[in-house]
């Protein structure tokens, strides 16, 4: 299958690789997105089987990340292992405007380890310096303090704090969204 993306993966990091989803990642995408704390403060609650079978299919497919709405989303692999860590994804908000979105999912036995951060800084970079894009934002449920604290290790700054605005499990919860800009990212 020949890719139409603008990038050029798998991309390697120091100690992890991301790249395009496979079939055979289907056990370990069940794993992470059916666990409960996993889904705690995403959009959506803990997976079915089912559903981790759409969501996929939606991973495999081809996008060339020209159009609003879009995403890219990446598997992030341990090199040295090569276990299945988690997931990024780069989603484009706005093409016109040049303005897009990092999102990050990893495994509770990954964290803290600084594998989100060394992922998520490759996803500003093709961000910003292969796409051209002016600005990157990342949004949160603003309990989840560790993804806060590692959009402020990547350098991006909070700029909302919403209160009650979404709606979800139940209960109305606070979002807070972070943003960098190119020159940011270009000065960090």
């Amino acid at each position: 299958m020949t890719s139409s993306l603008p990038i050029s993966l798998p991309i390697d990091t120091d100690r992890l690789i991301l790249r395009r989803y496979l079939e055979t990642d289907y056990d370990d995408l069940l794993k992470l997105q059916s666990n409960p704390e996993v889904a705690r403060f995403l959009l959506y609650p803990p997976r079915t089987p089912e559903q981790v079978k759409e969501g996929l299919a939606g991973r495999l497919a081809d996008v060339p990340l020209d159009t609003d709405g879009q995403a890219l989303t990446l598997a992030v692999i341990e090199r040295e292992t090569g276990r299945h860590t988690g997931e990024v994804t780069l989603f484009i908000n706005n093409v016109e405007h040049r303005t897009g979105e990092v999102g990050f999912v990893f495994h509770p036995e990954f964290h803290g380890r600084g594998y989100a951060a060394e992922a998520s800084t490759e996803l500003l970079r093709i961000g910003f310096e292969d796409l051209g894009w002016h600005r990157i934002i990342g949004r949160l449920d603003h309990r989840n303090t560790a993804s806060a604290g590692l959009l402020k290790r990547l350098g991006m700054r909070q700029e909302a704090h919403f209160v009650r605005n979404e709606f979800l499990k139940g209960e109305w919860t606070d979002e807070l969204v972070f943003a960098m800009l190119a020159e940011e990212w270009k000065a960090r």
